[in-house]
């Protein structure tokens, strides 16, 4: 990908971030010079100014040492006017028990173009509300916007996408844009930021969902007999109506900033046929939920992950971009996707897929720890997926090992595609493998190949020009390869 100086602002911050160059040692300094402030030195890709005034234009020039690698101009947002949810006519109750959906959509309604949805400190119970188009949602510190845990607060059903198979769900707890893969974005220019929590109806609602679900589909259920061994578990069929805590359709220039993200009833972010989304300086939390990714781009392009903490049980960060022959028909890539100073505390790490059909490519992950991840970075997939992998580059991360697996044993349900998909030219550089694994309810940590790649073995279907350089791994962790073509391997082994 081509090297850029970004940014984005509120009205009172600017933040500029930009791609590490290649030249750029694996710990460097930076220097980042704003019009009218001292210099900012920092170890990281990006850079925060804050207390600015609002309505004010920025330039910024970013060094790697003597170097100059680019500059940015933007300004901060304009004030805007707020609509304090607790003040007239809308009267919501942050007491943890009062149902405030139906005043918390009128507020929402009620903002016009630049205004601002505050929330000051409270916990607002809800059920699913609707965000639109030119709009800020604010949560102040001690303010929790918090998710019912009944199935009915979600109603009606929207069109969505569950993997990576377009179908009915709940809805959300909060929902932008309307899901429409033969179009583009219909909601636009949205931020939902501050020092606040959003907080979704967790493992409760989950269940809940599923129970429901399992009810309506019985009969559907029982015909499948021993095919229902194809799915992850028996609850994955009914789970695939469950809603997300934040759920992005067709949706452009959205930013999500400085807020706790926790306890969707399935993913917390998920971004679908949408471009330019910003994530940074969030923590997501989703322990004790089955399936709970955290960020997930789903067949979106141009998205941006920076500065987060991940406390999953799940993918920290998925992939995706659709299932079989739909995807393969639909055939909306994810690509140019920049993950950076980023923590796995728990979960699988980095996922890209299983759902590949419409392709992925482009994806850049540098500075990264995810030491404490089961996977690190994992590229997953079936056979019958088709679609692709391709030109993915891990840089300067900590990660327990890097695996590419083209058979999974779980959700390789529903109609195949004509071929199976290809994977690609992936460059890890500089890389501190642990070759340590566990997954997040286990004591003992296991000693798993800090590479490991695993290919088809019809030709032209073996994983493809790999190259790992310059890399590390601690303790005498191996390497597995096979159905491969073209790979590049160099490690050094320490002992720590």
């Amino acid at each position: 990908m081509e090297q850029h100086v970004f940014c984005a602002a509120t009205p009172t911050s600017w933040s500029v971030y930009w791609d590490k160059p290649e030249n750029a040692p694996r710990h460097c300094a930076y220097t980042v010079v704003l019009e009218g402030r001292e210099p900012r030195r920092v170890s990281k890709t990006h850079c925060t100014f804050r207390d600015l005034a609002p309505d004010t234009a920025l330039r910024a020039e970013v060094y790697l040492e003597e170097e100059l690698i680019g500059s940015v101009e933007g300004r901060t947002m304009k004030q805007p006017r707020r609509i304090d949810v607790t003040a007239e006519p809308y009267c919501a109750v942050g007491n943890d028990m009062t149902m405030n959906t139906e005043r918390l959509q009128r507020a929402i309604d009620d903002c016009g173009p630049g205004d601002e949805v505050y929330f000051p400190r409270g916990v607002y119970l809800t059920g699913a509300l609707r965000l639109h188009s030119d709009m800020s949602l604010y949560l102040d510190k001690g303010a929790v916007l918090q998710g019912s845990e009944q199935p009915e607060d979600y109603l009606p059903r929207i069109p969505s996408r569950f993997e990576g198979v377009e179908r009915e769900c709940y809805q959300s707890l909060l929902n932008l844009g309307n899901m429409d893969h033969t179009s583009g974005p219909n909601c636009k220019n949205v931020l939902i930021w501050g020092e606040g929590t959003i907080s979704g109806g967790g493992q409760a609602l989950s269940m809940r969902t599923i129970e429901s679900e399992r009810e309506s589909m019985k009969d559907y259920l029982d015909s499948l007999g021993d095919r229902i061994h194809e799915y992850e578990k028996d609850d994955t069929i009914p789970g695939r109506a469950r809603g997300r805590l934040i759920n992005m359709s067709n949706c452009e220039h959205v930013r999500v900033t400085g807020l706790t993200l926790r306890n969707g009833a399935s993913w917390n972010l998920h971004m679908i046929y949408s471009r330019d989304i910003v994530t940074d300086h969030c923590i997501f939390r989703s322990q004790g939920i089955w399936n709970g990714d955290g960020w997930g781009p789903d067949s979106s392009e141009d998205c941006v992950l920076f500065a987060c903490e991940f406390h999953t049980e799940d993918d920290s960060v998925a992939i995706k971009s659709g299932k079989n022959p739909e995807g393969n028909a639909i055939a909306r890539p994810t690509r140019n996707i920049r993950i950076f100073h980023c923590v796995s505390h728990q979960g699988h790490g980095i996922a890209l897929g299983s759902e590949v059909s419409g392709g992925i490519e482009n994806v850049a992950i540098w500075d990264c720890d995810l030491r404490y991840s089961l996977y690190g970075v994992l590229i997953k997939a079936t056979r019958k997926r088709g679609g692709y992998v391709k030109n993915v580059v891990v840089r300067d991360s900590t990660l327990p090992r890097f695996t590419v697996a083209s058979a999974l044993r779980y959700n390789d349900d529903g109609e195949p595609a004509k071929e199976p998909p290809v994977f690609s030219d992936f460059r890890c550089d500089r890389i501190h493998f642990t070759g340590w694994s566990r997954e997040y309810w286990e004591d003992e940590l296991h000693l798993m190949p800090c590479v490991d790649l695993s290919g088809y073995d019809e030709p032209g279907y073996e994983v493809q020009n790999v190259s790992i350089t310059r890399c590390y791994v601690e303790n005498g962790s191996e390497i597995s390869v096979k159905g491969c073509r073209n790979i590049r391997v160099e490690l050094d082994q320490v002992n720590v």
